[in-house]
Formats: structure tokens, C-alpha cells, sequence
């Protein structure tokens, strides 16, 4: 980004997004795609030239469900929380994901999926500190919170979806400025964890732990480890 003038924004209180993430043992189970929910040519057959990727998938479902309050209104057997609104989402791709926020990023950093390039639809992305999971007054909890990457625009800021204090929600995140609320006359990193005391809120891009990619998520073990890319 050329010439952009970055400025930290003094207001307060603004729109708060964080949430509690809570979950068991992270596990994952592949499974087929859908192919009735794909746009069809004329006789019946997929148009492959208009077929959304798995990812776009999974980003389109759970898009779908920004401004619903509660997850409990689309599917009672999920929590809840940011974990609940992943598990629905990753069910359009035909993977079954469980666990809590930090158990999910473990299992990515076993496949190798953790990355911090510019992610894709799909992808998840990580963040700690949130929230007092733990209730010691201390920020030391780890991994917290995860939301479903819906896109990033060519500034790099990226937009994901995740299930916030007021439900299902868009936000952003940019890695770029990540102390910053504003970069160029736009909101590029949205507010995750309120003030508290004499501490201030706290910004996405400050929160951020990393992405993982989908697709080595959802690739079998072995195959996920053959795919991650050897270290520099």
C-alpha cells in the first residue's frame, strides 16, 4: 500500500467482538462434497467453470449466517460459540471438526496447515488472549477464539467470520498495521478484547496466532504432512 497514512483511533467504546471459545479433543473427519449444491449447466451436469472451491464453500455457508444471534437457531448440537459457528461452516465442505479453539490449532500445527501468508477462503483464522478464559486477572490463556476467512481484498486486510459477543459477525484483520484501527481512511483491524482497568482494548491484528489452511486440514494425516512445506 503506497502513500497510506495510518491513524489509531481514540474513540472508545467502540463495537466489541470477542467471545469465549470453549470445545473438546479437536478431531477431524473427511468426507464428499456435495456436488447438488454447485451451480449446473443445461442437462444436469456440474459447470465446472462456475463451481465455488471447497473453500469459497465453506466461506459462502458461513456468510450465510452473519446477523443470527445464536447458533442455536441453526443447529443445537454445536456449541454455542466461534467453535460451534466453524464446525457448521466446515460441514458444507463434508468435514467434521470438534474441539475447542486451541485443540483446532494444535491439530493444524500437527498437519502443518498453521501459516501466516495471505490466506485463502476457507481458511481459519486464530487468535489469543480474547478473553479471561481461565479468571486469574493475567492474559496468559492461550489460544482463544477462531474465525472462518471469508476474503482479502488487495490492501491485504482480510475479512473473516466469526461468532462474536452479539452473534455471527464480520471482521477484519490486517497484518500489516496491527496496532492500527484505520489504515487509509478504512477500518482494517476491528476490536476483539474490551478495555479492562487501566488496559486498553486490544485489536485483531494484535490478537492474531495464525491461519490454517483448509486444505491440509482436511487432507488425511499423511498426505497433510507431505504437503507441508519444508523449513527455511
Amino acid at each position: 500500500m503506497r502513500n497510506v497514512r495510518v491513524m489509531r483511533s481514540a474513540l472508545w467504546p467502540l463495537p466489541l467482538l470477542y467471545l469465549a471459545c470453549a470445545g473438546q479433543a479437536a478431531v477431524v473427519r473427511p468426507g464428499s462434497v456435495d456436488a447438488s449444491a454447485s451451480v449446473r449447466a443445461k442437462g444436469g451436469e456440474p459447470d465446472v467453470a462456475f463451481m465455488p472451491s471447497v473453500g469459497e464453500r465453506v466461506a459462502q455457508q458461513a456468510a450465510g449466517w452473519v446477523g443470527v444471534a445464536s447458533l442455536r437457531r441453526v443447529d443445537r448440537r454445536v456449541p454455542d460459540d466461534c467453535t460451534g459457528l466453524v464446525r457448521l461452516a466446515y460441514r458444507a465442505a463434508g468435514i467434521e471438526l470438534e474441539g475447542s479453539a486451541a485443540t483446532m490449532f494444535e491439530l493444524a500445527q500437527r498437519r502443518g496447515a498453521v501459516h501466516r501468508k495471505t490466506p485463502s477462503p476457507g481458511d481459519l483464522v486464530f487468535f489469543r488472549e480474547t478473553y479471561d478464559k481461565n479468571r486469574d486477572g493475567r492474559r496468559n490463556d492461550g489460544l482463544t477464539h477462531v474465525g472462518v476467512v471469508e476474503s482479502v481484498d488487495p490492501t491485504g486486510t482480510v475479512t473473516f467470520v466469526h461468532r462474536g459477543q452479539k452473534g455471527v459477525a464480520r471482521a477484519k484483520v490486517n497484518l500489516r498495521f496491527p496496532r492500527a484501527r484505520h489504515a487509509g481512511g478504512e477500518v482494517v483491524n476491528d476490536y476483539l478484547r474490551p478495555r479492562e482497568g487501566k488496559r486498553r482494548a486490544r485489536l485483531t491484528g494484535e490478537l492474531f496466532a495464525g491461519y490454517a489452511s483448509l486444505e491440509r486440514l482436511s487432507s488425511p494425516p499423511s498426505l497433510a504432512l507431505s504437503l507441508k512445506r519444508p523449513e527455511r
